[in-house]
């Protein structure tokens, strides 16, 4: 798997999905991932942060995330473009 490659919620959700059945039918969890072609770390990661979600949860989750994100860079743009008018109408130009 290249680095840096993406997956969506719900591919995630069904990794995790597959690794939990194969360690339940007796694999170690280092086998399973190796087998689901990630790594025992990104496991962990994906787990804690989509384990017990559905597939909807997990993808509104994301859309959730990403409009945080967008709505911080707003915040600070905005924020900036108070601070240069604020100088600029009391002459700190």
């Amino acid at each position: 798997m290249a680095r840096g490659k993406k997956h969506t919620p719900e591919q995630i959700v069904g990794l995790l999905r597959q690794i939990e059945v194969a360690v339940a039918n007796g694999k170690t969890t280092p086998a399973a991932c190796r087998e689901s072609g990630i790594t025992e770390q990104t496991y962990y990661r994906w787990r804690k942060e989509f384990g017990g979600l559905q597939v909807d949860q997990a993808r509104r989750l994301k859309e959730l995330e990403q409009e945080n994100a967008k709505l911080k860079r707003l915040v600070a743009e905005l924020s900036l473009d108070k601070l240069v008018l604020k100088d600029i109408a009391s002459g700190n130009f």
